[in-house]
């Protein structure tokens, strides 16, 4: 077979793999449109190759306008990654250092302060209270409350824990830093961001997001509820600001994946700072983790009417982005069956489980026949046997819920 022909074999199978990939992803991400809990747009490519990009659900339910590859969403904390990035970039430039105390940055801070470096904000390790958890928060959320009015609101709490003693998930450390790069850097987050990170890798379709401009292809957001979606609450984006004001598309996700991993915006030297974990698997802005599918660099967001998930395989330069405008948790359940499909894996959809019939003397004494599915949603029921064959309880498995329920005493 001559070297022309191999190609095209090559390339033959090759989309017809892709084109399996495709059919059966869509699969996937189906039920959740369908029982209403996902609407938004969903990317899958490997090695610079789109295996799946989509829309799904509306973009405006009052005006029905469907949700597109070109759709823009509020990302939440996946803004992180992007202000860490910022931060090693100005590294990078001789601006500052990880270690530096931030007390060198915020002259005002109080002396419990005096041990949390840069480097502490970037992993959650500086024991700042978490601004977003305060009892006065959602009436925070309704006015403007640039970063200097959110440091000071937490100015005098006290710390959670000592500095680098362990990690605690704390928004209050990247509004910090995203006040850092201003100051370092002479320019607003939104401006940094957007010349440093954005114009390089040809993100024309992100930037920080806005209560009044008038942001084309913008997604609303929703929330559920008993009677189905409702417009979700209300936040002033100037609350959010380095710790997840930012919006983009898939599309742009993907360049800003490629353009990171490709060597485009960090030194190798940075971006392995960048993914080298320090507790919790949480490193610099992502989260990264082993699985099946070899280390994954992933983050999620959640933000009103918007939950978000990148995931990044470097083993396979396999990017999946999941963008929602509606409130829930399927967002990390529909990027986990995805990656699982793509490393060769088995996926069970609810529809694809088969029933079988069971005595009544074995429902009331399971032996060997325990496990259980629902049809409505997607979740099972395993029950627990000790050494006589009784019952003890029942494990429920749903999404990121893993929980065992004993069985009460008659």
């Amino acid at each position: 077979m001559n070297l022309l022909l191999r190609t095209l074999l090559f390339v033959s199978i090759a989309v017809s793999a892709s084109g399996q990939d495709a059919a059966r992803l869509e699969q996937i991400i189906q039920p959740y449109v369908q029982n209403k809990t996902f609407m938004g747009t969903v990317l899958v490519a490997r090695d610079g190759q789109v295996i799946l990009s989509k829309g799904y659900g509306s973009a405006n339910l009052e005006w029905d306008i469907p949700n597109a590859p070109s759709t823009k969403f509020r990302l939440g904390s996946l803004t992180k990654q992007f202000t860490a990035a910022s931060i090693l970039l100005l590294a990078e430039r001789g601006k500052l250092k990880l270690e530096d105390p931030i007390k060198a940055y915020l002259p005002d801070a109080p002396f419990s302060w005096d041990r949390i470096t840069i480097f502490n904000l970037l992993t959650h390790t500086a024991g700042l209270a978490n601004f977003t958890s305060l009892p006065d928060y959602k009436t925070m959320e309704l006015t403007e409350m640039p970063p200097a009015k959110v440091i000071a609101r937490i100015r005098d709490l006290p710390l959670d824990f000592f500095p680098g003693e362990r990690m605690q998930y704390s928004n209050s450390g990247y509004i910090m830093l995203g006040s850092i790069i201003e100051k370092v850097s002479g320019a607003s987050y939104e401006q940094f961001v957007r010349d440093n990170l954005f114009m390089p890798l040809g993100m024309k379709d992100s930037g920080y997001d806005s209560n009044s401009a008038v942001i084309p292809h913008r997604a609303a957001g929703y929330s559920p509820s008993p009677i189905g979606p409702v417009n979700a609450g209300y936040i002033h984006m100037s609350i959010p600001h380095a710790a997840g004001a930012l919006y983009s598309t898939t599309e742009d996700l993907l360049r800003w994946e490629q353009g990171l991993f490709g060597g485009k915006i960090l030194s190798a030297a940075s971006l392995q700072k960048m993914i080298t974990p320090f507790k919790n698997d949480y490193a610099l802005g992502v989260v990264v983790q082993n699985g099946s599918g070899g280390k994954v660099v992933q983050h999620g967001g959640g933000i009103e009417g918007f939950n978000t998930s990148l995931a990044y395989y470097p083993d396979d330069k396999l990017t999946i982005v999941v963008l929602a405008n509606i409130n829930g948790p399927v967002v990390g359940e529909i990027s986990s069956k995805l990656a699982a499909v793509m490393h060769g894996g088995t996926v069970t959809l609810p529809g694809e489980r088969k029933e079988i019939a069971l005595s009544k003397s074995t429902l009331e004494k399971p032996e060997s026949n325990t496990q259980f599915f629902f049809k409505v949603v997607d979740a099972t029921l395993e029950f627990q046997i000790d050494a006589s064959g009784a019952a003890t309880g029942v494990r429920l498995r749903q999404g990121a819920v893993n929980e065992l329920l004993p069985r009460k005493s008659r």
